[in-house]
């Protein structure tokens, strides 16, 4: 998956359905391209990803040489991400302009840091400030430390991230569907079907 806190409580979710008995799973929260490798090489059964109009041709033609298909669970709007302490926490919504002076939080993708890889929508717009990051939680450490802001679908999990964090609406009419990749031709496992069925309680609770 890429770095989605509803993905990792949806398979918290799953896996404590089958608590206390023997079981062996794997869940890897990481970058675009590896996302897709991973279901190409049956590395992972699903890996969970978003289109938009930007990168959706481009991201499909790689799924088809692959013999992947992406099956969409929700579409949802633009929210801003940030800290509760941030001078915008407070809005309602929050227009595009007044991120100017704060620091853009972006995942770093490696050696396939193209555009039509960023997790972030959005990405190809001028910025004044960008720290890439590794992981969620240097993330989540630099929104309360400076103020940094991400773009993303706005669907908080506070058991995880905790209460410190709020999703403030992006003035935009740019969307985002969420949805899952698989192989080709493959229907997923009966776990994997429980899974994807958790993670579609996320688009109807949004």
């Amino acid at each position: 998956m890429q770095h989605y806190s509803f993905a990792v409580e949806a398979f918290i979710k799953l896996a404590n359905r089958y608590t206390p008995n023997e079981f062996e799973l794997a869940v890897h929260e990481t970058k675009t391209h590896e996302v897709i490798d991973n279901v190409k090489n049956y590395r992972s059964e699903l890996g969970i990803l978003y289109l938009n109009d930007f990168n959706e041709k481009v991201l499909k033609k790689i799924f088809l040489e692959n013999e992947l298909e992406f099956i969409p669970l929700f579409t949802c709007g633009i929210s801003v991400y940030l800290s509760k302490e941030h001078p915008l926490a407070s809005k309602k919504l929050i227009q595009f302009e007044e991120l100017a002076d704060y620091p853009c939080l972006s995942f770093e993708q490696g050696d396939k840091n193209s555009f039509y890889f960023a997790e972030e929508v959005l990405s190809t717009l001028e910025y004044k400030q960008i720290i890439k990051v590794d992981d969620r939680a240097t993330m989540l450490n630099l929104m309360t430390g400076m103020n940094g802001y991400t773009l993303c679908s706005g669907i908080i999990c506070e058991d995880l991230n905790g209460g410190y964090y709020v999703s403030v609406p992006l003035d935009t009419e740019d969307t985002m569907t969420i949805g899952y990749l698989k192989r080709k031709n493959m229907p997923p496992s009966i776990l994997g079907e429980e899974y994807i069925e958790i993670l579609k309680e996320y688009g109807s609770s949004d």
